[in-house]
């Protein structure tokens, strides 16, 4: 287990008192795939780091009521799973908005992205209609979207991180509401619908009236091994939900990006397929899948 060291001077040495991070996963039993499950564990093992004491809900499709949290993540899944978790959504849908202009935090993969917007078109027209926790709205597209992606932040609480990196694979073309921002630009990859050049949203408290910060996106891989910056902001964004202390003390992250930079290098020296007309890319993509670039 990875340790933080705490200077005598942090607030962290002054205060006994362990701080409590609620995480509430949702929908583990349909929404989860591509290690959508590894951001669980990637925040539970970056806050236990640092004294942070985490406590894990899981809510099935089932499940009649929606636990308090502090962090809510929702992974990814197939058309027809979503169909399901639209109808959880319909029983404790507004509860979760509740939770979320209340001050929870949210991480959004894929599915789970589509399926808190406002709504989703699947293939064949029908309509999923979500809860809104995310300004977005989403239609199928003809061609599925997949491969590897380097996208840049700009959004200040990321600091001076740069890069997001992941994987996507999903058909959806979404749109952004007018008050709500992309995660990130893409350098390499598709993004949320392969024209105009954005990936994932974000919403800050304040925007839309709610307090929580909001994170969608289509990374898998999972996303937050790869991206530690990403994982530390929703950690304080936990946090803050009830009024904690939100500094985090710095971990040994030399390995966490030493694989990041290893994967955007990569994904640089191969980016001639992305050019391709969608004729040829079609037939290219799916070996250039197989072997991970």
């Amino acid at each position: 287990m990875i340790r933080a060291e705490v200077p005598a001077d942090h607030p962290a040495a002054a205060d006994p008192a362990p701080r409590l991070l609620r995480i509430v996963h949702l929908f583990p039993d349909l929404l989860s795939v591509y290690g959508d499950t590894g951001n669980i564990r990637s925040v539970e093992v970056r806050a236990a780091a640092r004294g942070i004491v985490v406590e894990r809900t899981s809510v099935a499709a089932e499940t009649p009521r929606l636990p308090c949290g502090d962090l809510y993540v929702i992974g990814g899944g197939q058309d027809r799973d979503q169909v399901a978790v639209e109808r959880s959504l319909r029983r404790i849908g507004d509860a979760l908005l509740g939770e979320i202009e209340a001050g929870a935090a949210l991480l959004a993969v894929c599915g789970g992205y589509q399926s808190l917007g406002v709504e989703y078109r699947i293939p064949g027209g029908r309509l999923i209609r979500g809860p809104g926790v995310v300004d977005v709205r989403t239609v199928a597209g003809t061609r599925r979207l997949v491969g590897p992606v380097i996208a840049r932040v700009e959004a200040p609480v990321f600091g001076s991180a740069r890069t997001i990196v992941g994987f996507e694979n999903h058909s959806g073309r979404t749109t952004l509401g007018p008050d709500s921002a992309p995660l990130a630009r893409i350098e390499v990859g598709h993004g949320n619908n392969d024209v105009d050049g954005t990936e994932g949203v974000i919403e800050t408290p304040g925007t839309r009236g709610m307090l929580g910060l909001r994170i969608g996106t289509y990374l898998h891989g999972p996303l937050l091994p790869r991206n530690p910056h990403v994982c530390d902001v929703l950690i304080a964004a936990g946090l803050a939900r009830t009024g904690q202390p939100t500094d985090l003390l710095p971990l040994d992250d030399r390995d966490e990006w030493a694989a990041h930079d290893r994967y955007v290098e990569r994904c640089r020296r191969h980016p001639w397929t992305d050019r391709l007309p969608p004729r040829v890319r079609r037939f290219v993509e799916p070996a250039r899948n197989l072997v991970g670039f």
